[in-house]
């Protein structure tokens, strides 16, 4: 799926509907729509500041049976030299339904109206703008550069711009919203709609007393609004500000069955389909249902390479499985189409389910339902009694998951019957989402280079952009770039670079070997000390937000499981009772967990520092109390001392932590929290 919205200069509003579809390649001029009447233009005061001030900007949306209209329309005077670049004009839309239509582009100067369109013109440029992610969408974007513009003009706009989706039809749904920051001014914005045609709207309690309802409208009007900035560091729910939404969508059911019918359709297969002779290949070479499925998502992810089309319908619309496999590219409609078509020649349960990749789904069980809210769709099949996602634009290293990749809130399931969104419970992560180790050989003494191994271990979307990057890499083109990015203050040489991506850990393994020259500070008398790397904690930042917001609100904690170990082998010449290091660290603050422990065993000082959040959100009292916690919060580095005279203190406290070349790392439980180190070996795995 994709979302692009209509690009305009806008000063503090925004209008979110979808873009525009048609076959028109010209921007039109003519007069503005009856529903679109301008506001009255509000006086420049006389100590006017800033870099404009805003007589006017109306922002406006009107459904008919046609669809979707949008307006915008402002009249601003510059003030400063840097406001000048409103002058620079963008308008871009998809040449599917119709064209822009441009009202007036003028400048006011002392007294005088100057026509803009008389003297200049838009200039249309095809620009694909996201060709390196590999999307195709058609856009055109039209470009003005109004000429001869000063400090002291007042310049107008005004335009409108159809809005429609084929797959829609004159079904719509969107947003209006002020910006938090809006310069001083007048600002308007709001709905209208021929009879019969009045959507869902909701309102954000902030604005809801400013509305001014009519027959088939309804508008707000602001004179110089204040700043409104979202609650600091309060989930994404509560950013919702000053928001209108509309919707022709009664129900998430509805959008549900509507999208099911359109996957249904592109999963039917033709008859002679070569997909039949794929899925019979599969049956054929693999007993199991698990298997089966994991076949037919390694050939979507592997065979068909990514790219998204969005010209004509293709923005919602997903192409048919046949045609995908006969071009053997896709985007993720296509992909799931494609996928849905083969496990159901498999007789594997499965459905589409629209998702929010980029993590803006906190709170949208309290929007009103639309399409617009998703960006991303791919597969949930039922294996037996277990769920199972499927994502056929995913590298084909990712098999089927319980857990999806990408870290979702809500999910819509696409049924003929019509599903409501679903929440998906989020718990911590067993796994770290990075482990890093570093072993360090410094038998050969204080003064004397020591031989380094560094291997980090990426789980997640991270680690998949590694093995992109990785996978087509020559060892030789992998050392090389090592040798020229990080030989430096710490590596003096690199002798060795490995990479894999470990399928059963779906993990991504980089191991970087060489030497390089320890930094032990001298502490005077033969006694030395070392802050081993990766042992150190951040303070947390104290949770609070300004006097004026809500101080009740919770506080969001961005999900992480981090982890470092870090071994020394100690020169040959000391002996244990020199040694000692920091304390154990084992504290939550903040519903964070923060560990670190050291132990010094066959002589070795081994160092273990666990990082996870254990919950997404901290409610307000936890928050004041732990704000008064941070004083004694040990942040300082994983520091280890030698005396040659002698210790009173021990390494660590006597629990056992696992040396880097210990265990397996990549195993499913590692000692990196205390809970886990509680348990000893019984959670680690010997290495292989």
């Amino acid at each position: 799926m994709a979302l692009r919205n209509t690009v305009l200069i806008v000063l503090a509003s925004t209008l979110l509907p979808q873009a525009a579809y048609g076959q028109n390649t010209e921007v039109r001029r003519g007069a503005v729509p009856d529903w679109a009447v301008a506001s009255d233009l509000m006086a420049v005061p006389e100590n006017a500041s800033g870099l404009v001030f805003v007589r006017r900007q109306d922002a406006l949306i009107h459904l008919d049976d046609q669809g979707e209209a949008q307006y915008v329309g402002y009249r601003v005077k510059i003030l400063h030299s840097n406001a000048l670049q409103l002058g620079n004009i963008s308008i871009t839309w998809n040449p599917a339904t119709g064209a822009p239509t441009v009202h007036a582009i003028k400048i006011y100067r002392d007294g005088e109206s100057i026509d803009v369109l008389g003297k200049a013109s838009f200039e249309i440029l095809r620009r694909e703008d996201q060709l390196e992610a590999a999307k195709l969408d058609g856009f055109l974007t039209a470009v003005l550069r109004v000429p001869d513009l000063r400090v002291g003009d007042e310049l107008e706009v005004g335009l409108t711009t159809p809005v429609n989706d084929p797959t829609l039809g004159k079904d719509s749904a969107g947003l209006l919203m002020l910006l938090p920051n809006p310069a001083p001014g007048r600002y308007r914005f709001g709905l209208s709609w021929a009879e019969g045609r009045q959507p869902h709207i909701k309102v954000t309690p902030d604005i809801a007393p400013v509305a001014k309802k009519g027959p088939r409208t309804i508008e707000f009007l602001f004179d110089n609004p204040v700043p409104m900035a979202p609650p600091g560091k309060a989930p994404g729910r509560y950013q919702w500000q000053r928001v209108i939404e509309y919707s022709d969508f009664p129900a998430w059911t509805t959008i549900s069955q509507r999208f099911a019918v359109l996957y249904a359709k592109a999963a039917k297969l033709n008859d002679g389909s070569p997909l039949k002779q794929e899925a019979k290949r599969i049956a054929d070479a693999h007993a199991s249902p698990f298997d089966r499925a994991s076949a037919a998502l390694k050939l979507v992810q592997q065979d068909v390479r990514y790219i998204y089309v969005g010209l004509n319908n293709g923005n919602l619309t997903p192409a048919s499985a046949d045609d995908t496999w006969g071009r053997r590219y896709g985007d993720c409609k296509g992909k799931t189409a494609l996928l849905l078509a083969l496990l159901g020649e498999l007789g594997i349960e499965a459905e589409p389910v629209l998702v929010n990749s980029a993590g803006g789904d906190d709170g949208l069980d309290q929007r009103l339902p639309s399409p617009k809210m998703f960006d991303h769709v791919f597969v949930r099949a039922r294996i037996g009694d277990t769920v199972y996602y499927l994502d056929g634009t995913l590298p084909p290293v990712v098999p089927p998951v319980t857990t999806p990749v990408f870290p979702l809130r809500w999910i819509l399931p696409l049924t003929i019957r019509g599903n409501a969104i679903e929440h998906l419970e989020w718990s911590p992560p067993k796994k770290p989402d990075e482990i890093t180790l570093f072993e360090i050989d410094a038998t050969k003494g204080f003064d004397a280079p020591a031989h380094l191994v560094n291997t980090t271990i990426v789980r997640g979307i991270k680690g998949l952009q590694q093995q992109m990057q990785f996978s087509g890499l020559a060892p030789g083109e992998l050392l090389n770039s090592a040798r020229q990015n990080w030989i430096g203050d710490t590596w003096q040489i690199i002798d060795d670079v490995q990479w894999r991506f470990d399928q059963k850990a779906q993990a991504s393994v980089l191991t970087i070997s060489g030497m390089g020259q320890i930094n032990w500070s001298d502490d005077g008398h033969g006694a030395r000390s070392f802050a081993l790397p990766g042992g150190g904690f951040s303070p947390p930042d104290r949770r609070v937000r300004a006097a004026d917001q809500n101080q009740n609100l919770p506080y969001y904690n961005k999900p992480a499981y981090d982890c470092s170990v870090t071994t020394v082998r100690l020169p040959v010449t000391t002996r244990s009772k020199q040694w000692s290091s920091k304390p154990e660290y084992n504290a939550r603050i903040f519903e964070q967990n923060y560990y670190r422990a050291f132990e010094l065993r066959a002589g070795a000082i081994r160092m273990i520092r666990g990082f996870r959040v254990e919950k997404q959100e901290v409610d307000a009292a936890t928050a004041r109390r732990d704000n008064d916690r941070i004083a004694a919060f040990d942040n300082s580095m994983a520091w280890i001392y030698f005396d040659p005279a002698g210790q009173t203190t021990p390494v660590g406290s006597g629990k056992p932590v696992p040396a880097t070349y210990d265990i397996d790392w990549t195993a499913d439980y590692v000692p990196c929290l205390a809970a886990d180190a509680a348990q000893g070996q019984a959670v680690a795995t010997p290495h292989r």
